[in-house]
Parts: structure tokens; C-alpha cells; sequence
């Protein structure tokens, strides 16, 4: 038998490789992690996710003391430039890379940094300053993530233009932004802007925003966003970007000039597997270099998985995890491995969104007879004293059995909100009911009690 460095090589640190090397070391296995970068983390905690996140806490903090009237009292309204919002992502991001560095010590999971490349199936060539370090596994884990497409026809070098990654290190406050995209990155950098005080204009290429989402969710992120002066631009496409050393204008194909100080591209994203070398080991990368895998998240070498978002959908740091303790249970031979199919939509707009199972739409072309639910947050008194007044909570159940079938929600917190309804929609049978909510008791005054308003909101449209 071959005797390999160790017995499982993950190549990336974010949520799927940090997942299944935790899994994997837990049960025994000797396991190494590669990052290209100097600290763990991987696109999560460094350009997606949390930083991301952490912007958008900051921005809404400022956009809640600019708007609430008992504040007006002790000073004027505060407005504050996008270096100094950046440092409160970056607070953040080293407390992460610290708690993230512990668990790999303390698991006894090795940490090698470098550039990795395939050699053969059970071989990687490890590339630092110092040159190369050859490593061997049994099997070998790909969790590369993701990075912003950038098409060659945009000059990503010139100040002005910046992607997903780079805007991390604007060092000013644009007046007015260009974002071009206009799905979740996109819209949650348009409320993050546009709290800041920046003029946006957001191009989305389709017909409504974020079109996979329950139709009404969709309006009122649209509603809210244009109310607060983000002018959105439907069924656009670029045509060409022109840059000046103070302006960039971006010319549609329709025959629109927008101009602005900067623009974001937000247009989709390319798996990053261009430099492991996967012509080595005969493993073909799609156009968007992502991999293929099956249920198991086995590519089709023996030996080699993936998982994250290096395989596509659903390219959430929350299924990532999953899916990488679920590469693990695979390599482990556990039964209660699963594909990832059934994840929470997280939407950190302001407000938030999130939903969890079938929208109106595709009930209707189902032919599903369902109901409504629905519970406006102004109706809340939790909503009315923290002033979180704009939103709905919205279940879609089935008219006969009671059962959920969905849940949709928009507001403050929605994307803590919608794992209540989330719990019930994953019992079997019965225990999946309207009737949960009707009869159970909820704190008051609390978002929460959302779920009962709508449900009896619901049951009232039967009798």
C-alpha cells in the first residue's frame, strides 16, 4: 500500500475546506490545509462575506442614528467616509483569521501556504518564496472558491474601476458609483452606497431585480431601493467603458451614457482552478471554471472532490460548510452524507431578505392550490420600538393540508427570522403545519411573532 504525507489534502481555507478538514481530522485523519494567502479564511472572511457584512452592520448603525429623531437632539446628522467604514471590517476579519488559526492548531490540522498545483492525483507541488514543496495524499479536497469575472475589455487596472474584491480597498468616497450587476452582490453594495450617501446608479441586465425571488420580496427591494434615491436601470447590457483620469462612463447598448465618479463591476463570478494545474490529472473546468461533481461531491478522478464555491450553486458560505463536512462524511464512508440541495436565501440588503422553499410563481405553475400568509413588521410592536418598521413575513401553505411550503421574508433581521419557519418546514409529515404556529406561544414583544400573525392571517383566508 502507498504511504502518503497525510490521508486528506484540502486545497483552500474558506467554509468548505475549513469544513471538511475539521470533519476529516475529527475522525482521525491525518489532514493538511493549503492557502494561497498568508492567513486562513480564505474568500470568506478576506473579500466576501464577512467583510461585506460587516460593511453593511456599519452603514445601517449610521443610517439608523442619521434617521431616528431622538438623535437630532444631541447633534446633527453624521456622515462618515468609506475608509473609515472599512475599518470596522477589518476589526473583524482578524478576529475571525485568529479563531479560524486556533481550530486549525488545536484539530492538529497542518497550515501550508503557498500556491498549489496538481502533479498527479495524489501529488501537489506547493509554490512559496522559498520555491516548492511537494506534498502527498490519499485524497485531495478542491475548495478553491471564487473570484469576481472580469471581462478583457475593462480596464480593471484603472483607479476607477473597481470588482467585488477591490472595493475593499477604495481609499475614498466616491460622490457617484456606477454598479453594474444587479443580483445579490450587487444590490447589497447598492444599500451599502447608497447609505453612505452616494449617488448609485444600479445596471441590471434582466427585467426585475433578483428574479428568483417571490415576485412581491422582489417590488419592495425595488421600492425601497428607488425610494431612497438608488436609480435602478432594467434590461441593460454594457457595451463599452470609457475612463477619464476623474470619471468613468459606461456606454449601454441601448444607447445610454451613464457617468459616474467609480464603477463596481458585480457581473458574475469564475471558480478558481486556471492554476492547479487540473490538466495533469486529466479533471476538466467548465466556462466559469467551476468542477462538476455528483451527490457525493466526487469529480470524476478517483480520489478528488470539491465543494464550495468552486462547484457553482448554490455559492453561499453556509451551504460551502455543508457541503465540505459533507465531502468529508464521504471520504468517511458515513451514511448520513448528503448533497446540499435546500439551503436559506441570505440577502444582506437594508432591509435584509430571505426565503426558504417555493414562491408564488412556481406554486402557481405547479398547479399547487396554497394559501397566504402574511404579517407586515409596521403591525409588530417589537418593529414599532426599534423603529424596524419596513417589512412582511410571508408563508405560502398548502390550502388542504396545512402544510409550508415557503417562506419569504423582508425586513430587519429577516435572515434570522426565517430559520423558525425553516425548523418546521424540515418535519416530516404533519409536524410540517400551519397549525405550529396557530398554537404555539411566542415572546412578546418579539419579530418572532410574525409567524403567528401570518398564520392566522392565512387560516382567516379559509373560513
Amino acid at each position: 500500500m502507498a504511504r502518503f504525507d497525510f490521508d486528506v489534502l484540502v486545497i483552500g481555507t474558506g467554509p468548505a475546506g475549513e469544513g471538511a478538514a475539521m470533519m476529516a481530522a475529527k475522525h482521525g485523519k491525518r489532514v493538511a490545509v493549503i492557502d494561497e494567502r498568508p492567513m486562513v479564511g480564505g474568500n470568506c472572511t478576506h473579500m466576501g462575506t464577512i467583510p461585506s457584512k460587516t460593511l453593511r452592520h456599519a452603514v445601517k448603525q449610521i443610517m439608523d442614528y442619521n434617521n431616528n429623531p431622538m438623535f437630532r437632539e444631541i447633534g446633527e446628522p453624521r456622515y462618515f467616509r468609506y475608509p473609515n467604514v472599512l475599518d470596522a471590517a477589518r476589526r473583524v476579519i482578524d478576529k475571525q483569521v485568529a479563531l479560524r488559526t486556533k481550530f486549525y492548531a488545536r484539530n492538529r490540522v497542518k497550515v501550508i501556504h503557498g500556491q498549489a498545483r496538481f502533479h498527479d492525483a495524489n501529488t501537489l507541488l506547493i509554490q512559496d518564496e522559498s520555491g516548492v514543496e511537494t506534498v502527498t495524499a490519499a485524497e485531495i479536497v478542491v475548495a478553491t472558491g471564487s473570484r469576481p469575472y472580469q471581462p478583457s475589455d475593462v480596464d480593471f487596472d484603472h483607479p476607477r474601476i473597481y470588482n467585488s474584491d477591490s472595493i475593499l480597498s477604495m481609499s475614498h468616497t466616491p460622490r457617484t458609483l456606477i454598479i453594474y450587476g444587479a443580483g445579490v452582490i450587487g444590490t447589497e453594495y447598492a444599500s451599502i452606497f447608497n447609505g453612505l450617501g452616494v449617488k448609485v446608479d444600479l445596471i441590471d441586465t434582466r427585467d426585475r431585480l433578483l428574479s428568483f425571488l417571490d415576485a412581491e420580496i422582489s417590488d419592495a427591494l425595488s421600492y425601497h431601493l428607488r425610494e431612497r434615491g438608488v436609480l435602478i436601470r432594467h434590461d441593460e447590457e454594457y457595451g463599452s467603458v470609457e475612463t477619464t483620469a476623474s470619471s468613468v462612463t459606461m456606454h449601454l447598448k441601448s444607447g445610454k451614457r451613464v457617468k459616474a465618479d467609480a464603477l463596481l463591476w458585480c457581473n458574475g463570478r469564475t471558480g478558481n482552478t486556471d492554476s492547479l494545474s487540473l490538466e495533469n490529472i486529466g479533471l476538466p473546468a467548465n466556462s466559469r471554471g467551476q468542477l462538476v461533481v455528483d451527490q457525493s461531491y466526487r469529480t470524476e478522478v478517483e480520489g478528488i472532490y470539491a465543494a464550495g464555491d468552486v462547484v457553482g450553486w448554490p455559492s453561499l458560505a453556509s451551504a460551502s460548510y455543508d457541503q465540505g463536512r459533507n465531502v468529508a462524511s464521504t471520504l468517511l464512508d458515513q451514511a448520513d452524507s448528503r448533497f446540499v440541495d435546500e439551503v436559506p436565501t441570505g440577502i444582506y440588503t437594508i432591509p435584509e431578505i430571505s426565503s426558504l422553499g417555493l414562491n408564488e410563481k412556481e406554486l402557481t405553475e405547479a398547479r399547487v392550490p396554497y394559501e397566504v400568509g402574511q404579517s407586515f413588521f409596521k403591525d409588530l410592536a417589537r418593529a414599532q420600538i426599534t423603529g424596524e418598521a419596513v417589512g412582511m413575513l410571508k408563508i405560502l401553505f398548502h390550502r388542504d393540508s396545512l402544510e409550508i411550503l415557503g417562506i419569504h421574508c423582508f425586513g430587519d433581521q429577516a435572515s434570522e427570522i426565517v430559520h423558525i419557519g425553516q425548523a418546521i418546514m424540515k418535519q416530516k409529515g404533519e409536524a410540517n403545519t400551519l397549525n405550529y404556529f396557530i398554537h404555539t406561544t411566542f415572546n412578546y414583544p418579539t419579530m418572532a411573532e410574525a409567524y403567528r400573525v401570518a398564520a392566522l392571517n392565512g387560516l382567516n383566508r379559509l373560513l
